[in-house]
């Protein structure tokens, strides 16, 4: 069964459309639309398009919103890929390859992004290109991306409702070297929430986390955060109590394998493997936040949740995999630090949640 609807509509209705394709269409006689494949396992729905780079455009729960920031018209799904094509923001969540700062120096496709060691834009091929539907049923779905001719990387990934965890969907991410040399390498997850979203990350100490520079701009200021209780946060004031845009990214060394944000009544817990710091491109930290934050439109503000795996040296034809299990539960608590720890202890045995309360205050 597939139904059409505006980008205004799709999401919002993504609870009626139950385990089938669904087609969501940017705006009425524009882009071409994208078609969707929905899981539900009837308290989670989550949607994949095998368009835009295989890429995950929603998850919540049934009856509430989209805990994913995404924007269906951001661009033209159809438009041609190649080593020159610009970023589009689609949002949702999509997979990288790190560090950042390699992603155009291993090709000669783009000779300015090569020569520039420019950091932008993600590899289009891995992120807008169409992927191949390997499978679609009502527990998972697989897809498989083109073999990318900028870091010569092959995506393959596999979005599944977890048996016996009906608040569950688990993200299984391989990636095969299909150049005839070596490369060198990370699968980089990377979740788009709103941008006051409320994130969690287990950290140990003030030494594990490091902090960059705020972008640029004379009326931006950086972020600040606090870490208590073993529990690091981003500081998010009132609009209406601070009003300054503030811009930056965090990167961390997590003391446990989760993180937690809480938007619109719900929570979402990552969970994935820790790693040790060592395995971790040094440029990257395994997990890292970036929060653009914009009291006076907080529609066009941004938080994105990401994660590292190690960083690998591939041999011709060689894989590596890496994974993050998704928990998706109702929060109908206050929006403050202490009723989110408070709302993670509870729930930290059953989820296997470590870290919290082993860090000092700060």
């Amino acid at each position: 069964m597939s139904t059409t609807r505006t980008a205004a509509l799709a999401l919002a209705l993504l609870a009626a459309a139950g385990a089938h394709a669904v087609t969501l269409t940017a705006a009425p006689a524009a882009a071409p639309p994208i078609e969707t494949h929905t899981l539900d396992s009837g308290v989670v729905q989550a949607s994949v398009t095998e368009a835009i780079g295989g890429r995950l455009l929603s998850f919540a729960l049934a009856g509430r919103p989209n805990f994913l920031k995404v924007d269906l018209a951001a661009g033209d799904p159809a438009a041609k890929v190649d080593a020159d094509a610009p970023h589009v923001g689609w949002m949702g969540h999509e997979v990288w390859a790190g560090p950042q700062k390699q992603w155009w120096t291993h090709q000669d496709l783009n000779p300015a992004r090569a020569a520039a060691h420019a950091p932008w834009p993600p590899d289009p091929y891995l992120s807008l290109a169409r992927y191949t539907l390997v499978q679609a049923d009502k527990s998972s779905i697989a897809l498989t991306s083109p073999a990318s001719p900028v870091n010569g990387l092959q995506l393959d990934k596999r979005y599944s409702l977890v048996p016996g965890k009906p608040n569950s969907l688990q993200l299984d991410v391989g990636a095969v070297n299909r150049r005839a040399r070596q490369v060198a390498w990370d699968l980089w997850f990377n979740t788009r929430a709103q941008g006051d979203t409320r994130v969690y990350v287990p950290v140990a100490s003030r030494a594990d986390v490091r902090q960059q520079a705020v972008a640029p701009k004379p009326d931006w200021v950086p972020l600040t955060w606090t870490l208590a209780d073993g529990l690091f946060s981003i500081d998010m004031p009132a609009p209406d109590a601070d009003r300054r845009h503030r811009n930056g990214k965090m990167l961390l060394q997590p003391s446990s394998g989760w993180m937690a944000g809480f938007h619109g009544g719900q929570a979402l817990v990552i969970q994935f493997a820790l790693q040790p710091r060592a395995a971790i491109h040094p440029d990257q930290g395994q997990v890292e936040l970036y929060n653009d934050y914009a009291p006076d439109d907080m529609s066009k503000s941004l938080l994105e949740m990401e994660v590292h795996a190690p960083y690998r040296q591939l041999a011709p034809g060689a894989r590596m995999t890496a994974a993050e299990t998704w928990t998706l539960l109702p929060y109908d608590g206050p929006d403050t630090r202490a009723a989110h720890l408070a709302f993670l202890r509870a729930h930290a045995r059953v989820l296997g949640l470590g870290g919290i309360g082993a860090g000092p205050e700060s």
